[in-house]
């Protein structure tokens, strides 16, 4: 049993508390002790793994490098009182070993719980946070392989938040979107997934995040697939970018809800079709056709474009016709909504954060150490979002719509002679679209 690590020791014990087979009296305080202890341990032996160049079970030694001797008992104060922790004793150095992290250990749990991994999460890399554990001497408190192994603590949050439960989210929108990321030593970028909601209560959440190959129907359906075996519910409007893949995903996985396309990425698409000197003024009536009263005058905006542009620019007329519906189904919405609901601006501006983060450790690669870090930088913007406003007005609004919704729905899909339609909720008639 001594041969085991201290920290492998300290793990089996919290897992057997998270299973229900410690007799624990009060289980939140001995978890939250457990925890800390597995933290404080794992930072101690990275530090003996430091000071001796080798791992727990490696042989050989570096002359003067010493050896392992046992563990020495511990203790550090906290909330939840005393911490009890085994230290790793090392022998037979040319120098006596000195542990710098238990020198700062004491009354100062709170910051080798959190501090690492914050600062881990902020953008700084591993050599960054050793640098800064350092004291006058410029001798490392904090070892590099002690931070890496403290931050692996993300990979844990990362994989409870992966497999959450979403059946107690009532979500109104839903918002999808993707970000190339290099998961593979010398692999092409792949696509990293994300989704967020704003709930019935105004208040946004970041749901999901998952890697995929690539944005195709596969990888798409595959993500949502598991939004739904974990209990999403039906949103009744789902934006997204113009990606086949993440389209045919949506419409297939989520039959009964709306489908928005970004207008971000529309317009984007439309201004590489117009030249320069015509944008301003093709953007100027597109922009109408968007943000216009309703579906029924958006069409009408839509036609006299087509009848104006059609000759002369034919290639960005057939962009602006494409998946046109979508692109208006904000719409048929609340006023006060349409704005926000329109875009994936949040998510653009999530990966904003989560690229400056990885241009900090540009050499931070693998599925594993992509993942954690971006799951750090997008949750902790997360709880920073504000959610919008919902009236009672606007709550019969939306159940009106869903309705509207289920009645189209148990219409496409009811038996009936011939062919079945196939046509996703945002190819509702034109009546049903007005």
């Amino acid at each position: 049993m001594e041969r085991i690590p201290a920290s492998e020791r300290t793990r089996e014990k919290l897992k057997a508390l998270m299973e229900g087979r410690s007799d624990a009296e009060d289980g939140r305080s001995e978890l939250v002790r457990l925890a800390a202890r597995l933290i404080i341990e794992e930072a101690l032996e990275g530090e003996a793994k430091d000071a001796l160049g080798r791992d727990y079970y490696a042989r050989g030694a570096t002359p003067g490098a010493g050896y392992r001797n046992g563990y020495r008992p511990g203790r550090v104060k906290s909330a939840e009182g005393a911490i009890e922790y085994s230290a790793p004793q090392i022998a037979d150095r040319a120098e006596p070993f000195r542990s710098r992290i238990r020198e700062i250990a004491g009354g100062r749990t709170e910051a080798l719980e959190a501090m690492a991994v914050e600062m881990y999460a902020r953008g700084l890399s591993t050599r960054d946070i050793e640098a800064l554990f350092a004291d006058e001497t410029g001798k490392s408190l904090l070892s590099r392989t002690a931070v890496s192994e403290i931050t692996e603590r993300l990979w844990a949050e990362y994989e409870a938040f992966a497999s959450r439960d979403l059946s107690e989210f009532e979500v109104t929108y839903l918002f999808v979107d993707g970000i190339a990321e290099r998961l593979h030593l010398g692999q092409p970028r792949e696509a990293v997934l994300a989704a967020w909601a704003i709930l019935a209560d105004g208040k946004k959440a970041l749901l999901h995040l998952a890697p995929g190959t690539k944005e195709d129907t596969a990888s798409c359906k595959e993500f949502f697939q598991d939004l739904r075996r974990r209990g999403l519910p039906d949103p009744v409007l789902v934006a997204s970018d113009g990606a086949p893949g993440i389209i045919r995903a949506i419409e297939e996985c989520l039959p009964r809800t709306i489908r928005q396309r970004c207008l971000v990425h529309k317009t984007r698409n439309l201004q590489s079709k117009v030249p320069e000197d015509v944008w301003p003024e093709f953007k100027a009536r597109a922009s109408a056709c968007y943000q216009a009263a309703s579906p029924a005058l958006a069409r009408l905006l839509r036609d006299d474009i087509v009848t104006t542009y059609g000759r002369d620019l034919p290639s960005a007329v057939a962009c602006l016709q494409d998946d046109f519906e979508a692109c208006i189904a904000h719409l048929r919405f609340p006023l006060g909504h349409r704005r926000t609901i329109r875009t994936t601006n949040l998510l653009e501006r999530l990966f904003g954060e989560e690229r400056r983060r990885t241009k900090v450790i540009p050499h931070a690669f693998g599925e594993r150490a992509v993942l954690k870090l971006m799951y750090a930088a997008l949750i902790r913007a997360a709880e920073r979002w504000r959610g919008i406003k919902i009236t009672e007005f606007e709550r019969r609004q939306l159940k009106a719509i869903r309705d509207e919704i289920d009645t189209a729905f148990a219409a496409r899909t009811a038996p009936a002679a011939g062919a079945p339609v196939t046509a996703s909720p945002t190819r509702l008639s034109s009546k049903d679209r007005t």
